[in-house]
């Protein structure tokens, strides 16, 4: 019984952080964040809303600088004041940030939102357990180890969520007319738009496939499409 303590204490620990987790990211969007109202944006998503269906797409602002797009587990869409600040200013288009809004609803329908707050905490859990089993086999390297294998095991996960996201934004573009020039385009901004003052690699950068790889997808995508009417 003894061996599998570390096995239990990790699955009781990811249950447990998986709940702390959730209600610590609702509270902290519910007191920094606001429903956008734009009006340009809100003719972009009513025609979103209308492909797929929909009443209305809402899209609230998450107020932190950093230029990113949000979907909560709780199934809410963000997007940051700085990325919004980017558009008022021109370096991103309506069009482009509507992309944005389409990404995250894809991760929203696709279901990676809530799997991936399982997944963080399922992975520090495992990382925990499995830097204590290799500990007793290779002390002192087993926990450089375990979080070496869990960080890419996160980044393959986190790439093919991106894929399947960006495939969902693209249909929702094109069968709504806005098209998928405008994700791609944003593509090719998103590094320079995301790049830290410090001169370091963004972390948004680092969990997401490469920027020819996403574009390069998504024109393999439109070849099987015929143009919207």
């Amino acid at each position: 019984m003894l061996k599998f303590t570390p096995i239990l204490l990790a699955i009781l620990y990811a249950a447990a952080m998986y709940h702390f987790s959730a209600r610590r990211t609702a509270k902290e969007l519910d007191a920094r964040s606001t429903e956008l109202a734009d009006p340009k944006l809100k003719r972009l998503t009513d025609r979103m809303a209308a492909a797929l269906n929909l009443e209305r797409i809402r899209v609230n602002i998450y107020e932190i600088d950093p230029v990113n797009g949000l979907a909560a587990p709780d199934g809410r869409i963000f997007i940051t004041r700085g990325f919004y600040r980017k558009y008022q200013q021109g370096e991103v288009t309506g069009e482009e940030l509507a992309s944005v809004i389409a990404h995250e609803l894809g991760h929203v329908a696709l279901g990676h939102s809530r799997r991936r707050m399982i997944d963080f905490s399922g992975q520090n859990a495992l990382r925990t357990a499995l830097a204590m089993v290799l500990s007793r086999f290779i002390p002192g390297v087993g926990p450089w180890i375990a979080n070496a294998l869990m960080s890419l095991l996160a980044a393959r996960l986190s790439r093919g969520d991106e894929y399947e996201a960006d495939a969902y934004a693209a249909a929702l573009l094109h069968k709504s007319g806005i098209g998928v020039d405008a994700q791609k385009s944003l593509f090719r901004k998103l590094e320079e738009l995301t790049q830290s003052r410090a001169g370091a690699v963004p972390a948004w950068l680092m969990s997401h496939p490469k920027t020819e790889e996403r574009i390069a997808a998504l024109d393999k995508l439109e070849q099987r499409w015929t143009p919207a009417e």
